[in-house]
Parts: structure tokens; C-alpha cells; sequence
């Protein structure tokens, strides 16, 4: 029943911006950690932004000061705000949400999306 759905990707010239959305369904979704990872052709996949539940972020130095990550918890949304695109930022862009239960349990719940093509060519 956990369902992570994205939207927003595709074709975009270097330069341009991009708004990625992850609307999330089955979860407590207050409570996870939201993350956007990608993946490009022959590399493995890296993860991008990450959004706490307290609001804290996290960003790969690849992208910092060029996208932002934010989240709606009154909509179950997370979003990817990508400006100053560049061709290395091509790539399937994937939704994660994930939680984590220390001692006693050690338990993880973790979730991804279908994931969406973001490519940036002129």
C-alpha cells in the first residue's frame, strides 16, 4: 500500500530549472526521512538531498547552492528545485522515504519511487 509517485522530470536545456515533486501515500510521513537519489547511465546511484524530519537537510556537494530540497507534511510532498542545470545532472531521479529504530530493535522501513528522467541537453 506504501506508494512513493514523482513527477516533474524531463528534457531541459543546460542552465534551465526543473521542479521534481514525491507524493507519498501508506506512511506516517511526518515521521521519515525524505531523500532524492539518482542515477546515471553507468554510474551507480548517489544520493542527491536529503530532508529530515525535523527539517534538516543535506545536500551532495555536486548540487549544493544549485537545488534545494523541501517537503510538505500537510501534503505528504517532497520536492527537488533544480536550477543552474547542467549535462552531469542527467539522470533517473528517485524518491526515498526511510526510517530507522536504534536500540532494541534495529528496524528500517524504506520505500522508493519509480523514479523520473531528468535530462539536460541543448
Amino acid at each position: 500500500q506504501v506508494q512513493l509517485v514523482e513527477s516533474g522530470g524531463g528534457l531541459v536545456q543546460p542552465g534551465g530549472s526543473l521542479r521534481l515533486s514525491c507524493a507519498a501515500s501508506g506512511i506516517n510521513f511526518s515521521i521519515y526521512a525524505m531523500g532524492w537519489y539518482r542515477q546515471a547511465p553507468g554510474k551507480q546511484r548517489e544520493l542527491v538531498a536529503a530532508s529530515t524530519s525535523g527539517g534538516g537537510t543535506n545536500y551532495a556537494d555536486s548540487v549544493k547552492g544549485r537545488f534545494t530540497i523541501s517537503r510538505d507534511n500537510a501534503k505528504n510532498t517532497v520536492y527537488l528545485q533544480m536550477n543552474s542545470l547542467k549535462s552531469e545532472d542527467t539522470a533517473v531521479y528517485y524518491c526515498n522515504a526511510n526510517r530507522r529504530l536504534g536500540w532494541p530493535t534495529y528496524r528500517e522501513y524504506d520505500y522508493w519511487g519509480q523514479g523520473t528522467q531528468v535530462t539536460v541537453s541543448s
